[in-house]
């Protein structure tokens, strides 16, 4: 059964940080490219940054470049995204996204929200 959770997400002030992890079963998670994605209510969901499977290669939305950084632990199966100077434009449901090597197979996780207030 494929599982993908995250956690990390709450409540924090205009230039805080957060570390949002995702933990994956189910899967060989060192075979998928992994990305975090978010959205708000009334828009569409947002690529906020992705990581491949093999060399690491990072891309991330212009709005997070140089705050956000996305990393992958496989020998624990997890996805970390970690969150600094973050602004109130950041507040969303923040979720993470598998995607097999040959696109075949997409596995996203429930989500976590992220609330980001003075």
């Amino acid at each position: 059964q494929v599982q993908l959770v995250e956690s990390g997400g709450g409540l924090a002030q205009p230039g805080g940080s957060l570390r949002l992890s995702c933990v994956t079963s189910g899967f060989t998670f060192s075979d998928y490219a992994m990305s975090w994605y978010r959205q708000v209510p009334g828009k569409e969901r947002e690529l906020v940054a992705a990581i491949r499977r093999s060399d690491n290669i990072v891309n991330y939305a212009d709005s997070v470049k140089g705050r956000f950084t996305i990393s992958r632990d496989n020998a624990k199966n997890t996805l970390y995204l970690q969150m600094t100077n973050l602004k109130p434009e950041d507040t969303a449901w923040y979720l993470c996204k598998a995607i097999s090597l040959d696109g075949r197979y997409h596995y996203w996780g429930q989500g976590t929200t992220v609330t980001v207030s003075s």
